[in-house]
């Protein structure tokens, strides 16, 4: 088996593997090509790579030769166009928001593996490549929220007078929201949390947060460890509470994402006009839309004062590692999927292979990409 490792495009610094799982790989019988330059961003270099054992190729050979190709972002479709048939793909693919794209892969006969649609088990929690980088997301936006705002986020007492801590309003107690409590508390500030899961209450809690709580969620026990749709009656219930205390907050961190939909506004123009001026969001649901009615993906916006932060690829600001992190649980996806002698084996009794798997043998195969399909 060679798998190959290509360049990420468009701004993306993390590298699928690092040299450290190469040598893992090798000790499977798997070869491994990399594209020249391809761990620059993330701060692993060619020699390291080849120290490691592996052989760095140009992208056209790596295409053209390799059987798996190992990818972070989704490829392109000028990608999958160059993609040979019957070859393998492994990533983090986001299928249900590339419905297109996934007809194309089963078109080609490509084997296509996508990491975030793993089952979010006990036993695939060394694959969860969300966690991972969820857990970057929350800690980044707290210090991008604190670089950003005005006033201190500790309580000061001086000679000069006392500083009040700053108040910080966390949207979803997610993998991302929990980390965002954890670096606020460590920073200083108070800091109050919602979630549509009445369960995250107690962790909340153990961080020393607020737990804001709103009657009548639904339930999702059953979604995976995934949020789900919520009913309306729910959601003006939802939108009350939080409007209360956003007027209070001087930084606003919002995580809530529904998997394969847009991301839920959770903040209206009306909730933004109350807010104090110098308050900072930071939203990094803005990949699906954004959590606000006024984020823009990848953009900075200021409105009346208050500033918000559109940025889903934080996890791309600490590419080191975030690359490791991401490195390791590929690995331990692939240890699932090969032999050790390097075969390729599919067991699709096996929940993760199945849930992961999106197209095999000229067709799509996973049931929630298939249930995002339009009938014919």
């Amino acid at each position: 088996m060679i798998a190959g490792i290509l360049k990420e495009k468009n701004g993306e610094t993390r590298v699928s593997l690092v040299p450290e799982v190469v040598k893992q790989l090798q000790q499977m019988s798997v070869t491994v090509w990399v594209e020249q330059g391809a761990g620059d961003n993330a701060f692993y270099n060619d020699d390291a790579y080849v120290q490691a054992g592996a052989q760095v190729k140009t992208a056209a050979e790596i295409l053209a030769g390799a059987d798996m190709i190992l990818t972070l972002q989704p490829p392109s479709p000028e990608l999958t166009a160059q993609i040979p048939s019957g070859k393998i793909i492994a990533g983090i693919l986001q299928p249900l928001y590339r419905v297109h794209e996934v007809e194309d892969w089963a078109a080609k006969n490509i084997t296509a593996f996508s990491l975030d649609t793993i089952p979010r088990t006990t036993r695939a929690q060394t694959m969860d490549v969300l966690s991972s980088q969820a857990n970057i997301a929350g800690y980044k936006a707290v210090l991008l929220a604190a670089y950003s705002y005005s006033r201190y986020f500790p309580m000061f007492m001086t000679a000069a007078g006392s500083i009040a801590p700053a108040k910080v309003l966390i949207l979803g107690a997610g993998v991302a929201g929990l980390q965002a409590i954890a670096t606020a508390r460590r920073l200083g500030a108070v800091v109050e949390v919602f979630d549509t899961r009445p369960a995250v209450k107690e962790e909340v809690m153990s961080l020393g947060a607020k737990f804001v709580e709103v009657e009548g969620a639904a339930d999702a026990s059953a979604a995976g460890g995934y949020a789900v749709e919520q009913s309306e009656t729910y959601k003006q219930q939802q939108q009350q509470r939080i409007a209360e205390s956003i007027a209070k907050a001087d930084i606003v961190i919002t995580t809530a994402q529904i998997p394969g939909k847009a991301a839920p506004v959770l903040v209206s123009n009306d909730m933004l006009d109350r807010m104090r001026s110098g308050a900072v969001i930071v939203d990094i649901a803005a990949a699906t839309g954004g959590n606000t009615s006024a984020t823009k993906n990848n953009e900075t916006v200021h409105y009346k004062g208050v500033t918000i932060i559109g940025n889903s690829n934080l996890p791309a600001t600490m590419p080191a590692d975030a690359s490791k992190l991401y490195a390791k649980n590929l690995f331990n996806f692939l240890k699932l999927i090969l032999t050790k002698e390097g075969g390729l084996h599919l067991n699709f009794e096996d929940d993760i292979v199945k849930g992961a798997c999106i197209t095999h043998n000229g067709e799509i195969v996973n049931d929630r990409v298939k249930g995002m399909m339009q009938p014919a």
